[in-house]
């Protein structure tokens, strides 16, 4: 999942921030589904790595988040936004793992119940 989402970091659409991300999701099937963040101008019409990940993902035919990646640079740890934290709660579980990573390393793994607690999720609407 690094080495996928490292490659598809380098081919990121960043022109504005600079700020290049990649992600990679373990979908249930053992298939590995990778996205890269895609700036827009319009700076709310943007794509996160995640989203583009999970819609990889879907695309292929999956419906069910088994691990999630996300590597970026810097010195603060990669985190996925409010936004890519539901929409991967829509397709995982709350003991889902969930990998921080520098393009080096794995810097620490969380469950998506640690990102999202007491979350809303598609089992609510049953």
């Amino acid at each position: 999942m690094l080495k996928a989402a490292r490659e598809v970091r380098e081919r990121a659409h960043a022109p504005y921030s600079g700020y290049r991300v990649g992600a990679a999701v373990l979908g249930a099937g053992g298939g590995i589904h990778a996205g890269c963040n895609v700036e827009n101008s319009a700076y709310p019409e943007g794509l996160c790595a995640e989203a583009a990940a999970i819609a990889a993902m879907v695309a292929a035919g999956e419906g069910r988040i088994q691990a999630v990646l996300v590597v970026g640079d810097g010195a603060d740890l990669i985190t996925p936004c409010g936004g890519c934290r539901q929409k991967i709660r829509e397709f995982a579980g709350p003991d889902t793992p969930v990998h921080l990573c520098t393009p080096a390393a794995v810097v620490q793994t969380v469950t998506l119940d640690e990102l999202l607690p007491l979350s809303f999720g598609p089992e609510h609407l049953e």
